[in-house]
Protein backbone atom coordinates (compact mmCIF):
# COMPACT_ATOMS: atom_id res chain seq x y z
CA UNK A 1 0.00 0.00 0.00
CA UNK A 2 2.57 2.92 0.80
CA UNK A 3 4.28 1.95 -2.58
CA UNK A 4 1.07 2.32 -4.58
CA UNK A 5 0.26 5.99 -3.00
CA UNK A 6 3.92 7.22 -4.63
CA UNK A 7 2.87 5.93 -7.86
CA UNK A 8 -0.67 6.95 -7.86
CA UNK A 9 -0.20 10.04 -7.36
CA UNK A 10 2.51 10.24 -10.06
CA UNK A 11 0.16 9.05 -12.27
CA UNK A 12 -2.64 11.73 -10.71
CA UNK A 13 0.20 14.31 -11.76
CA UNK A 14 0.78 13.42 -15.25
CA UNK A 15 -2.99 12.81 -15.93
CA UNK A 16 -3.31 16.45 -14.48
CA UNK A 17 -0.41 17.52 -16.93
CA UNK A 18 -1.69 16.20 -19.82
CA UNK A 19 -5.16 17.51 -19.04
CA UNK A 20 -3.61 20.88 -18.73
CA UNK A 21 -1.82 20.79 -21.71
CA UNK A 22 -4.41 19.61 -23.69
CA UNK A 23 -7.23 22.64 -22.75
CA UNK A 24 -4.36 24.75 -23.86
CA UNK A 25 -4.05 23.24 -27.25
CA UNK A 26 -0.73 23.05 -28.74
CA UNK A 27 0.90 25.59 -30.33
CA UNK A 28 -0.44 27.15 -33.70
CA UNK A 29 -4.08 24.89 -33.31
CA UNK A 30 -6.32 27.02 -32.87
CA UNK A 31 -9.83 27.04 -35.18
CA UNK A 32 -11.44 29.99 -36.77
CA UNK A 33 -13.92 31.74 -34.28
CA UNK A 34 -17.41 33.00 -35.12
CA UNK A 35 -18.04 36.69 -33.49
CA UNK A 36 -21.96 38.04 -34.23
CA UNK A 37 -22.97 41.35 -33.64
CA UNK A 38 -26.34 42.03 -32.81
CA UNK A 39 -28.85 44.96 -31.72
CA UNK A 40 -31.60 43.92 -29.85
CA UNK A 41 -35.24 45.27 -29.75
CA UNK A 42 -36.14 46.72 -26.70
CA UNK A 43 -39.25 48.88 -27.18
CA UNK A 44 -37.77 52.49 -26.53
CA UNK A 45 -37.12 54.13 -23.27
CA UNK A 46 -40.56 54.06 -22.13
CA UNK A 47 -41.39 50.31 -22.39
CA UNK A 48 -40.68 49.75 -18.74
CA UNK A 49 -43.37 52.36 -17.76
CA UNK A 50 -46.14 50.96 -19.94
CA UNK A 51 -44.60 46.92 -19.56
CA UNK A 52 -44.70 47.10 -23.72
CA UNK A 53 -41.39 45.24 -25.02
CA UNK A 54 -42.63 43.58 -28.28
CA UNK A 55 -42.51 40.63 -26.97
CA UNK A 56 -38.77 40.19 -25.80
CA UNK A 57 -39.18 36.67 -25.06
CA UNK A 58 -40.31 35.49 -28.59
CA UNK A 59 -37.35 37.49 -29.96
CA UNK A 60 -34.67 36.40 -27.61
CA UNK A 61 -36.44 32.68 -28.18
CA UNK A 62 -35.53 33.27 -31.90
CA UNK A 63 -31.87 34.81 -31.86
CA UNK A 64 -30.85 31.63 -29.19
CA UNK A 65 -32.14 29.18 -31.42
CA UNK A 66 -30.34 30.73 -34.67
CA UNK A 67 -27.30 31.38 -32.92
CA UNK A 68 -27.05 28.05 -31.20
CA UNK A 69 -27.34 26.61 -34.53
CA UNK A 70 -24.75 28.50 -35.85
CA UNK A 71 -22.31 27.27 -33.11
CA UNK A 72 -21.15 30.93 -32.88
CA UNK A 73 -18.50 31.77 -30.13
CA UNK A 74 -19.07 35.34 -28.95
CA UNK A 75 -21.53 37.74 -29.58
CA UNK A 76 -21.80 41.51 -29.11
CA UNK A 77 -25.00 42.77 -28.27
CA UNK A 78 -26.25 46.40 -28.36
CA UNK A 79 -29.22 48.07 -26.75
CA UNK A 80 -29.31 45.35 -24.45
CA UNK A 81 -32.38 46.37 -21.88
CA UNK A 82 -33.06 45.61 -18.24
CA UNK A 83 -36.31 45.94 -16.09
CA UNK A 84 -38.15 44.20 -13.48
CA UNK A 85 -40.44 43.03 -15.31
CA UNK A 86 -38.15 41.89 -18.71
CA UNK A 87 -35.39 41.39 -16.40
CA UNK A 88 -31.40 41.35 -18.29
CA UNK A 89 -31.90 40.37 -21.60
CA UNK A 90 -28.13 39.96 -22.50
CA UNK A 91 -28.37 37.48 -19.06
CA UNK A 92 -31.07 35.96 -20.13
CA UNK A 93 -29.50 35.71 -23.85
CA UNK A 94 -26.51 34.22 -22.09
CA UNK A 95 -28.75 31.79 -20.26
CA UNK A 96 -30.38 30.13 -22.64
CA UNK A 97 -26.67 30.06 -25.36
CA UNK A 98 -25.01 28.24 -21.86
CA UNK A 99 -22.89 31.59 -22.33
CA UNK A 100 -20.79 33.95 -20.01
CA UNK A 101 -21.68 37.66 -20.18
CA UNK A 102 -20.72 41.35 -18.93
CA UNK A 103 -23.59 43.88 -19.19
CA UNK A 104 -22.84 47.74 -19.49
CA UNK A 105 -25.99 49.98 -18.99
CA UNK A 106 -25.03 53.18 -20.83
CA UNK A 107 -28.41 54.73 -21.00
CA UNK A 108 -28.35 55.33 -16.89
CA UNK A 109 -25.31 57.06 -17.41
CA UNK A 110 -26.60 60.84 -18.31
CA UNK A 111 -25.58 62.59 -15.70
CA UNK A 112 -22.28 61.26 -14.44
CA UNK A 113 -23.66 61.07 -10.48
CA UNK A 114 -24.46 57.53 -9.80
CA UNK A 115 -27.15 58.31 -7.11
CA UNK A 116 -29.07 60.30 -9.78
CA UNK A 117 -28.63 58.40 -12.49
CA UNK A 118 -29.81 54.81 -10.48
CA UNK A 119 -33.19 57.22 -9.64
CA UNK A 120 -33.81 58.06 -13.18
CA UNK A 121 -33.03 53.92 -14.40
CA UNK A 122 -35.47 53.10 -11.50
CA UNK A 123 -38.34 55.16 -12.25
CA UNK A 124 -38.61 54.35 -16.15
CA UNK A 125 -38.10 50.85 -14.68
CA UNK A 126 -35.10 50.90 -17.69
CA UNK A 127 -31.72 50.59 -18.80
CA UNK A 128 -30.04 49.68 -22.28
CA UNK A 129 -26.76 49.64 -23.57
CA UNK A 130 -23.67 46.94 -25.02
CA UNK A 131 -22.95 43.70 -23.91
CA UNK A 132 -20.80 41.10 -24.87
CA UNK A 133 -22.16 37.06 -24.52
CA UNK A 134 -18.85 34.39 -24.64
CA UNK A 135 -18.80 30.91 -24.84
CA UNK A 136 -14.85 31.42 -23.07
CA UNK A 137 -14.57 32.71 -19.44
CA UNK A 138 -14.24 36.56 -19.15
CA UNK A 139 -11.79 37.49 -16.57
CA UNK A 140 -12.01 40.89 -17.07
CA UNK A 141 -13.63 43.87 -18.84
CA UNK A 142 -13.64 47.72 -18.63
CA UNK A 143 -16.57 50.14 -19.38
CA UNK A 144 -15.36 53.13 -21.24
CA UNK A 145 -17.32 56.68 -21.86
CA UNK A 146 -17.36 57.85 -25.05
CA UNK A 147 -17.29 61.93 -25.73
CA UNK A 148 -20.88 63.20 -26.27
CA UNK A 149 -19.90 65.05 -29.30
CA UNK A 150 -21.88 67.72 -27.99
CA UNK A 151 -25.34 65.90 -27.61
CA UNK A 152 -25.14 66.55 -23.71
CA UNK A 153 -27.70 63.78 -22.88
CA UNK A 154 -26.52 60.90 -25.33
CA UNK A 155 -24.62 58.79 -23.37
CA UNK A 156 -22.74 55.96 -25.00
CA UNK A 157 -20.16 53.65 -24.23
CA UNK A 158 -17.43 51.01 -24.95
CA UNK A 159 -17.19 47.67 -23.21
CA UNK A 160 -14.40 45.76 -23.27
CA UNK A 161 -13.75 42.64 -22.27
CA UNK A 162 -11.04 39.57 -22.23
CA UNK A 163 -11.86 35.93 -22.79
CA UNK A 164 -9.54 33.34 -21.72
CA UNK A 165 -9.63 31.37 -24.58
CA UNK A 166 -7.74 27.60 -25.06
CA UNK A 167 -5.35 29.40 -27.02
CA UNK A 168 -4.60 32.06 -25.09
CA UNK A 169 -6.66 35.87 -24.45
CA UNK A 170 -8.38 37.52 -26.61
CA UNK A 171 -9.63 40.79 -26.37
CA UNK A 172 -13.47 41.59 -27.69
CA UNK A 173 -15.39 45.34 -27.49
CA UNK A 174 -18.96 46.40 -28.10
CA UNK A 175 -20.37 49.71 -28.47
CA UNK A 176 -23.34 51.45 -29.94
CA UNK A 177 -22.20 55.09 -31.10
CA UNK A 178 -24.09 57.66 -32.44
CA UNK A 179 -22.19 57.60 -35.86
CA UNK A 180 -20.48 60.74 -34.78
CA UNK A 181 -16.26 60.44 -36.19
CA UNK A 182 -15.40 61.83 -32.72
CA UNK A 183 -16.80 58.76 -31.08
CA UNK A 184 -15.44 56.29 -33.64
CA UNK A 185 -12.13 57.90 -33.05
CA UNK A 186 -11.83 56.99 -29.53
CA UNK A 187 -13.57 54.39 -30.02
CA UNK A 188 -10.12 53.33 -32.69
CA UNK A 189 -8.05 54.46 -29.84
CA UNK A 190 -8.98 52.81 -26.91
CA UNK A 191 -8.80 49.35 -29.14
CA UNK A 192 -5.14 50.25 -30.19
CA UNK A 193 -4.36 50.74 -26.63
CA UNK A 194 -5.74 47.75 -25.40
CA UNK A 195 -3.70 45.64 -28.46
CA UNK A 196 -1.60 42.64 -27.77
CA UNK A 197 -0.28 39.95 -29.87
CA UNK A 198 -3.45 38.53 -31.37
CA UNK A 199 -5.93 40.58 -33.07
CA UNK A 200 -9.21 42.67 -30.96
CA UNK A 201 -12.51 41.96 -32.46
CA UNK A 202 -14.70 45.18 -32.27
CA UNK A 203 -18.34 44.60 -32.57
CA UNK A 204 -21.17 47.18 -32.72
CA UNK A 205 -23.76 49.31 -33.89
CA UNK A 206 -22.05 52.43 -35.47
CA UNK A 207 -24.96 54.07 -36.90
CA UNK A 208 -22.71 55.04 -39.92
CA UNK A 209 -23.08 53.76 -43.10
CA UNK A 210 -20.07 52.48 -45.44
CA UNK A 211 -17.77 55.60 -46.21
CA UNK A 212 -18.71 58.26 -43.55
CA UNK A 213 -16.16 59.62 -41.83
CA UNK A 214 -17.04 57.75 -38.69
CA UNK A 215 -16.27 54.56 -40.05
CA UNK A 216 -13.29 55.70 -41.96
CA UNK A 217 -11.47 56.43 -38.56
CA UNK A 218 -11.84 52.76 -38.06
CA UNK A 219 -10.79 51.29 -41.26
CA UNK A 220 -8.71 54.13 -42.91
CA UNK A 221 -7.33 55.69 -39.75
CA UNK A 222 -7.06 52.79 -37.49
CA UNK A 223 -6.30 50.26 -39.96
CA UNK A 224 -9.31 47.82 -38.60
CA UNK A 225 -10.50 45.10 -40.88
CA UNK A 226 -14.41 45.18 -41.49
CA UNK A 227 -15.39 41.41 -41.97
CA UNK A 228 -18.30 42.01 -43.79
CA UNK A 229 -16.96 44.09 -46.85
CA UNK A 230 -13.43 41.57 -46.98
CA UNK A 231 -15.71 39.08 -47.54
CA UNK A 232 -18.35 40.24 -49.60
CA UNK A 233 -16.83 43.17 -51.97
CA UNK A 234 -19.93 43.53 -53.68
CA UNK A 235 -22.66 42.97 -52.02
CA UNK A 236 -24.81 45.54 -49.86
CA UNK A 237 -25.34 43.85 -47.03
CA UNK A 238 -27.81 46.15 -45.09
CA UNK A 239 -28.57 45.58 -41.66
CA UNK A 240 -31.41 48.67 -40.15
CA UNK A 241 -34.46 49.51 -40.00
CA UNK A 242 -36.61 46.67 -39.91
CA UNK A 243 -40.08 47.49 -39.59
CA UNK A 244 -41.21 45.18 -36.96
CA UNK A 245 -45.03 45.17 -38.51
CA UNK A 246 -44.06 44.10 -41.52
CA UNK A 247 -44.01 40.59 -42.93
CA UNK A 248 -41.47 41.06 -45.70
CA UNK A 249 -37.88 43.14 -45.26
CA UNK A 250 -37.42 46.72 -45.16
CA UNK A 251 -34.32 47.41 -44.13
CA UNK A 252 -31.98 49.91 -46.77
CA UNK A 253 -28.63 51.07 -44.56
CA UNK A 254 -25.96 48.98 -43.32
CA UNK A 255 -25.11 49.85 -39.48
CA UNK A 256 -23.58 46.79 -37.79
CA UNK A 257 -20.63 45.82 -38.11
CA UNK A 258 -17.92 43.20 -37.32
CA UNK A 259 -13.68 44.68 -37.45
CA UNK A 260 -10.68 42.83 -37.15
CA UNK A 261 -8.21 45.07 -35.06
CA UNK A 262 -4.72 43.53 -36.01
CA UNK A 263 -2.04 42.67 -33.00
CA UNK A 264 1.42 42.91 -33.36
CA UNK A 265 2.29 39.83 -33.74
CA UNK A 266 -0.72 38.14 -35.51
CA UNK A 267 -2.83 40.60 -38.16
CA UNK A 268 -5.58 37.87 -38.33
CA UNK A 269 -7.47 36.71 -40.89
CA UNK A 270 -11.52 36.97 -42.15
CA UNK A 271 -12.59 33.59 -43.44
CA UNK A 272 -16.08 34.78 -44.32
CA UNK A 273 -19.25 36.70 -43.35
CA UNK A 274 -22.62 37.40 -43.50
CA UNK A 275 -25.77 39.04 -42.73
CA UNK A 276 -27.80 36.42 -40.40
CA UNK A 277 -31.59 37.12 -38.11
CA UNK A 278 -32.76 38.44 -40.88
CA UNK A 279 -36.31 36.38 -41.31
CA UNK A 280 -39.56 36.39 -39.31
CA UNK A 281 -41.80 34.10 -37.82
CA UNK A 282 -45.44 33.53 -38.00
CA UNK A 283 -47.41 34.20 -35.08
CA UNK A 284 -50.69 33.67 -36.74
CA UNK A 285 -53.35 35.82 -37.49
CA UNK A 286 -51.12 37.24 -40.08
CA UNK A 287 -49.10 38.42 -38.01
CA UNK A 288 -44.84 37.92 -38.09
CA UNK A 289 -42.39 38.66 -34.95
CA UNK A 290 -38.30 39.74 -36.20
CA UNK A 291 -35.54 38.87 -34.00
CA UNK A 292 -34.94 42.32 -33.93
CA UNK A 293 -35.63 45.77 -35.75
CA UNK A 294 -31.78 45.38 -37.03
CA UNK A 295 -30.04 42.33 -38.76
CA UNK A 296 -26.96 40.68 -37.41
CA UNK A 297 -23.85 39.91 -38.75
CA UNK A 298 -21.73 37.01 -38.36
CA UNK A 299 -18.43 37.02 -39.28
CA UNK A 300 -15.45 33.73 -39.24
CA UNK A 301 -12.39 34.99 -38.42
CA UNK A 302 -8.57 33.61 -37.42
CA UNK A 303 -7.67 35.69 -34.39
CA UNK A 304 -4.60 32.85 -33.56
CA UNK A 305 -2.30 31.24 -36.15
CA UNK A 306 -3.42 28.07 -37.43
CA UNK A 307 -1.58 24.97 -37.64
CA UNK A 308 1.44 25.36 -39.61
CA UNK A 309 -0.18 22.77 -41.92
CA UNK A 310 -3.02 24.51 -42.95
Amino acid sequence: MARFIPAFATCLVFTSLVWGAEAQGPPGSAPPLKFVTFNLFHGGVFSGLGGDAKDPDGRLEMAAGELRRLGVDVVGVQEASTGRGRGSVAARLAAQLGFHHVYAPASSRFFGNNGVDRVIAFLLNFTEGPAILSRFPITGWEIHDLPRCNRLMDSRVLLAATLQTPWGPLRVFSTHTRGDPCQTRRVAELVRNGRGPSPSVLLGDLNAAEGSAAIAALTEDAGFVDAYRTANPTLPGPTVWQRIEEPTPTVMRRVDYVFLAPGTGFAGKVLSSRVILDAPRQVGDGKVLWPSDHYGVLAELEVFPPAPNQ
